[in-house]
């Protein structure tokens, strides 16, 4: 194995169980100590810790799903024993994981992406029952809200927010279910389900008891759940809901769960070894793992914590030293754990003191002796939950429990709590035997601030630390002794200080002076300061945008975001040149170095903006800058937010000075906002003048909308002058009858109000269905393609009435003119539409129709969109002149794009399907589309008919007199038609249908909610 030195970056249990795995690999290994939680979530210290290892083991908590982290080992030199950073951005992100399984097909509970509170409250209004709110970077229980019909879900949702930080999503919540996992292994190539587990006895979304294997999983669970690991390297936990509906998906935790010792038990596998072998190179094949082992017998996990709880059923950490722990030995029982006596508890961390594992050849047998090793199970010291775990395994409904059973039952399982330290207790609320005055610890933990004797305590007296939370230790009065210093461990009840009553008067008086309207200097200079930002500050710059037409670029912001939705970030930088400048000047002419950036909503979903400020040097890319959008780039790809970005500027800025660089080809800003392609929608908006950095940014979009009268060049005047190139103004370099012709933007619009509404409609197609719809008299559309085979027509007029009125966003119209591509909906569906245009070269597909055509079919696939194709097209255009231009490469981008497509394709054959280019118009042949139809005007060939009987029927033509070959032409080619036409093509199932076109939105409707997506095929071509 090539790892040889180990680092532990964890506490506890876990550490502990990683050492003993390590130990048996004959690994040496570095364990670590740290003083409060923020030790163990410290970076670079733990990697100073680990210095001489080669590979680190997070654990699980703390850092064992940050994706930083797991780059900054690999970049240290370090294997990283689990999932990778891609894999763990992935699922830490609930919103992204939802939306993964919704693109693999796996069952997902009704619900949201991230939400604000608006949103939030209309899709509760929609939902006949409870909800659950969830922060999208959540976990282990933080950030979780149930809110029922009439209860306060502003509250539950700042709550949420508060704990977990970040966006947050609602769903539909799935009562009556049980919670089951299934296990998965994977070596990069094969991902394994191992088994599963049911963790439905939980206290407040807090998993207490499990049992492997769970009981009646439902059919498919295990292959949903390899599918959602697809590519995985270690271990990973997929969590569902499972009721008599199925099951629907919660999360997959890319690491090793507490609870992996039941699937340990009954399988037989080292999970832990395992991960250590795999990352050292290994295969499943090289674990003996060719398959999932049967399970053996019953295993359960009791979580054995230190902790009180109180009547309403909350949780209180529990502190001190243990001074006796002897856990149970025997046969079929296994006890993780770090604690021993003499052991001090403290609450910051984790309340788990040790897992009891229990097996048996059945359920009943495993909870008969999991029942006897509890009460063998020895702790004093220290109040743990044992007999609340007692009380659990003895009850009747244990067997057959869900989710909420614990919490529905908590008042009788309480009242089976009965030994003093198994007490129930309730948090103090004044007094203390013997001592008037006292103010007592609410809950144990670890003293972080205190007050002064003699001080008037009109806040706070202490702050408490305990589960990485601080808590405030309130009373009112002077403060006469304190009992406590920082840095003291306090179990519930013990004394904090003692207080005397403060005089009501000299209160009152105190209070008084504190006037809420006060601005303090520190306060003022920072609202000084944002104040100088805003346009008012700047009246001559947007007098100077006023007189050429355009808007500033907090003015685009604003119109783009909801209204009080956008978040600024990095505001208050300025220009990186304080060597050579003042910085009164800097703060003064260089705002926000010249880049406005941040998160607000649009539409009521949320989305990265950044927007080049041309009145702050010409919009030139400076050294902050570049910091500000590499920052935004990352919050866009952890959050799987959209991106759009206002583009006008003039490229690097070579006149900053604080920072050393040589050439500035260090920049990670470009890679950076490339590596969103494909993840997340991209759309940049060019008003004015965008060249080079600026516009290779733009170049990169999914989509690039430009106002009329703008210039879009990856070299401006100054870098062409600067070649010896020439001296040309900025409007001759890239002007838009150029840049549209070309293809390089993809619509045109007037000015920037028409820009952001562009933007809009696109960020909209982008993120799912719509409410309401209208569309236009489809009975219209039976009469728009021609009797006549042979005349053109407008396929734009099918589009629009095929699409939902008002949702049509053409792409590209000047360039590549033979297909047309749009944004759409039907019936509120985001959809792709293709269509060929028989007014241009007969539809006939050239260079620059395909080219066209396979960047479509990949931004639709990159965002989970499925493609209605419009098929009337004689084939590829052909000859010489078509082959000076690429041809062969060219055309054979929209195979290769369709080819690896996952979004389902409808092919509706309008009139011609002819060869390759039908081929191509239906993602390779006729049988790739999830269903293929024609209206009875549609015709089949090789070729085109015409051509196919000169070709084919060239000798008995040449034979016939002069005045008979005409006539025997139209009759051979009305033969080739009556063979080749939709009804006839039909019977022999070389397409699924032919249809009414007046149904045809229904069939895409239908065809379309049948189809799932499958793996994303990658990024989207620039070009």
């Amino acid at each position: 194995m090539s790892i040889s030195r180990l680092l532990v970056a964890n506490r506890g249990e876990i550490a502990q169980r990683v050492l003993d795995a390590a130990a048996d690999l004959g690994l040496d290994a570095v364990a670590v100590h740290g003083d409060g939680p923020a030790a163990y979530l410290d970076v670079d210290a733990l990697l100073a810790a680990g210095s001489g290892c080669d590979a680190v083991h997070p654990g699980y908590g703390f850092l064992s799903e940050d994706a930083g982290f797991a780059r900054a080992a690999v970049a240290a030199g370090m294997t990283w024993v689990g999932p990778s950073p891609e894999f763990l951005e992935l699922f830490g992100d609930k919103a992204s994981a939802r939306a993964h399984a919704v693109a693999l097909g796996v069952p997902v509970a009704a619900g949201t992406g991230p939400v604000d509170l608006a949103a939030a409250r209309a899709f509760a209004a929609g939902v006949d029952g409870p909800v659950m709110l969830k922060a999208v970077g959540g976990g282990g229980g933080r950030g979780l809200r149930v809110v029922a019909p009439g209860e306060d879900l502003a509250a539950a949702y700042e709550r949420c927010r508060s704990e977990a930080g970040g966006a947050v999503l609602v769903e539909e919540l799935r009562t009556g279910a049980r919670h089951v996992e299934v296990q998965l292994i994977g070596d990069g190539q094969r991902v394994l389900a191992l088994g599963d587990r049911d963790c439905s006895l939980q206290r407040r979304h807090q998993k207490i008891i499990e049992f492997a294997p769970a009981a009646d999983v439902p059919a498919g669970l295990h292959d949903a759940a390899v599918r959602l690991a697809g590519g995985l390297r270690g271990v990973a936990t997929a969590e569902v809901l499972v009721d008599a509906a199925g099951f629907v998906f919660l999360e997959v935790n890319p690491r090793i769960q507490v609870e992996h010792t039941v699937t340990e038990e009954v399988t037989g596998v080292d999970l832990v070894t395992a991960q250590l072998r795999l990352a050292g190179g290994a295969t499943l094949a090289d674990l003996g793992l060719d398959g999932a082992p049967a399970p053996r017998g019953v295993a359960v996990q009791l979580r054995i914590n230190a902790e009180t709880l109180t009547p309403d059923g909350g949780v209180h950490p529990a502190a001190g030293m243990l001074t006796r722990f002897e856990p149970p030995s025997g046969r079929g029982i296994r006890v993780d754990t770090a604690a021993r006596a003499a052991t001090v508890v403290d609450p910051r961390f984790d309340p788990l003191l040790a897992k009891l594992v229990v097996t048996g050849p059945d359920r009943a047998a495993a909870v008969a002796r999991a029942a006897r090793a509890l009460a063998a199970f020895e702790v004093e010291g220290v109040a743990t939950n044992r007999q609340l775990l007692a009380a659990i395994l003895a009850h009747p409904g244990a067997a057959t429990a869900t989710t909420t059973f614990v919490d529905d039952h908590l008042a009788e399982l309480q009242a089976e709590c009965q030994e003093s330290h198994f007490a129930v207790t309730t948090r103090p609320q004044s007094g203390f035997a013997g001592t008037p005055g006292a103010v007592l610890a609410p809950l144990a933990g670890v003293v972080v601030e205190v007050a002064s004797v003699g001080e008037l305590a009109s806040a706070h007296v202490a702050v408490l630390e305990a589960m990485k939370m601080e808590h405030l230790v309130a009373a009112a009065g002077r403060v006469v002794r304190l009992e406590v210093a920082v840095g003291d461990v306090v179990a519930e009840g013990d004394v904090i200080a003692v207080l005397e009553p403060a005089d009501d008067a000299a209160g009152a008086a105190e209070a008084a002076d504190i006037d809420p309207d006060h601005v303090r200097p520190d306060l003022a200079e920072v609202l000084d300061r944002r104040a100088g930002l805003l346009d008012d500050a700047r009246a001559d710059t947007v007098a100077r945008r006023r007189r050429t037409g355009q808007r500033t670029a907090r003015e685009n912001v604003e119109d783009l975001c909801d209204p009080d939705t956008f978040t600024e970030y990095g505001g208050l930088v300025v220009a990186g040149q304080r060597r050579r400048r003042s910085l009164d000047d800097l703060i003064a002419r260089t705002p926000a170095d010249g880049l406005v950036g941040g998160i607000g909503a649009v539409d009521g979903r949320r989305c990265v903006v950044a927007a080049y400020d041309y009145t702050v040097m010409a919009g030139t890319q400076g050294f902050q800058g570049h910091r500000k959008t590499d920052r935004l780039i990352h919050l866009a790809l952890r959050h799987r937010l959209p991106f759009v970005l206002f583009a006008e500027g003039g490229g690097g800025r070579p006149g900053d000075t604080d920072h050393v660089t040589m050439s500035g080809l260090e920049l990670t800003t470009f890679a950076g906002f490339a590596r969103l392609s494909g993840t997340v929608p991209v759309v940049t908006i060019v008003s004015g003048n965008c060249f080079a950095g600026n516009a290779a940014l733009a170049g990169c979009a999914d989509l690039i909308i430009a106002t009329e009268g703008s210039s879009l060049g990856m070299g401006g005047p100054a870098m062409i002058a600067g070649g010896g190139l020439g001296e040309f103004p900025p409007g001759e370099v890239g002007p838009m009858d150029v840049q549209t012709r070309n293809g390089v933007v993809d619509v045109l619009v007037p000015d920037e109000a028409a820009a952001v509404e562009a933007a809009r409609q696109f960020l909209g197609w982008a993120s799912g269905v719509a409410g309401a719809y209208v569309c236009a008299e489809q009975r219209g559309l039976r009469h728009l393609v021609p009797e006549n085979r042979v005349r053109a027509y407008d396929v734009r007029a099918v589009v629009e009435t095929l699409a939902d009125t008002g949702s049509v966003l053409e792409l590209r119209p000047a360039f590549g003119a033979g297909i047309v591509t749009a944004l759409a909906r039907v019936a509120g569906r985001p959809v792709g539409i293709m269509a060929n245009d028989p007014r241009h070269l007969g539809g006939a597909i050239d260079a620059d129709a395909a080219d066209k055509g396979a960047r479509f079919l990949q931004l639709c696939d990159a965002h989970g969109v499925g493609v209605v194709s419009l098929c009337d097209t004689p084939g590829f255009m052909v000859g010489p002149d078509a082959e000076r231009t690429a041809t062969v490469r060219h055309v054979s981008r929209m195979f290769v794009a369709g080819a690896h497509a996952r979004v389902p394709l409808v092919c509706v054959v309008l009139r011609k399907a002819y060869g390759l280019g039908a081929m191509a118009m239906s993602g390779g042949g006729m049988t790739e589309p999830v269903v293929t139809v024609a209206w009875p005007s549609g015709e089949f060939g090789g070729m085109g008919l015409e051509g196919a009987v000169r070709l084919g029927y060239r000798a008995e033509l040449d034979a016939l007199p002069a005045d008979e070959r005409e006539p025997r032409y139209r009759e051979l080619v009305a033969e080739l038609y009556e063979r080749g036409k939709a009804l006839s093509t039909a019977t022999v199932m070389e397409i699924d249908d032919v249809i009414d076109p007046a149904t045809t939105r229904d069939v895409i409707d239908a065809a379309l909610d049948a189809a799932t997506l499958g793996e994303p095929s990658g990024f989207v071509d620039t070009w």
